[in-house]
């Protein structure tokens, strides 16, 4: 099978190294393609470029804001026949990042945003450590904020069409110490996609400090689609 890795904020395809090499291990064709973040638009746009290199069907997986670039794929997903969301944003039509985050307090890992002159979005590296990547050791988690990966702000206000979700099936992964996106909103986005859902004790970043459980997920939907 084919396997795309799509990444999300503050973060690049090197997020995925543990769960690439299992994969592949498996004898999968895993991509995990850089996804430039300056709008989403463009995000998309590189995902359909990837899944129009795939040779065959696809499972698609997304982290994060990774979520809402794979959700925004909408009805015709060139060769994508499953979603996988890892602690990420599954929005319906819509919705917004930035609504949805605004109906409670600042989770504590995006609490201290900055903002820098393009309108781009970096983490300071306490809340980045200390809370978006909390069961990281620090050494590597130091580093992945180090190499981070800002957002465009603009994307927190962009509203979802149609999302994939409605045509695909779905699964997803709650992560229940995430404090970046509360794990009910991550619960809330599963049940309304009738995703088949699992949860781990993990931070934001499962993929990185619990990538057994990430595969074990894929290889769930890998066997329905497959």
């Amino acid at each position: 099978m084919n396997i795309v890795l799509v990444h999300g904020a503050w973060a690049d395809g090197s997020c995925w190294s543990s769960v690439v090499e299992a994969l592949q291990s498996r004898g999968h064709t895993v991509t995990g393609p850089q996804f430039p973040e300056t709008s989403l638009d463009a995000d998309v746009a590189r995902l359909r470029q990837v899944l129009r290199r795939q040779n065959g069907p696809t499972l698609v997986v997304g982290h994060s804001y990774g979520g809402q670039i794979i959700t925004a794929l909408g009805r015709d997903a060139p060769n994508a026949v499953g979603l996988v969301y890892v602690a990420a944003f599954g929005l319906d039509e819509g919705e917004s990042i930035g609504k949805l985050l605004a109906q409670g307090p600042p989770t504590p890992a995006l609490a201290h945003l900055d903002i820098d002159e393009l309108g781009f979005a970096w983490l300071p590296e306490d809340d980045y450590v200390g809370h978006f990547a909390a069961d990281v050791d620090r050494a590597r988690a130091r580093v992945m904020h180090a190499v981070q990966q800002p957002l465009a702000a603009s994307t927190l206000e962009d509203v979802m069409g149609v999302p994939a979700w409605k045509a695909l099936p779905s699964w997803y992964m709650v992560a229940t110490h995430d404090e970046a996106i509360p794990p009910d909103a991550e619960r809330s986005f599963a049940a309304r996609m009738g995703a088949t859902t699992v949860e781990v004790e993990s931070s934001h970043v499962p993929m990185i400090s619990h990538p057994d459980a990430v595969v074990d997920l894929i290889d769930t939907a890998l066997a329905r689609v497959a």
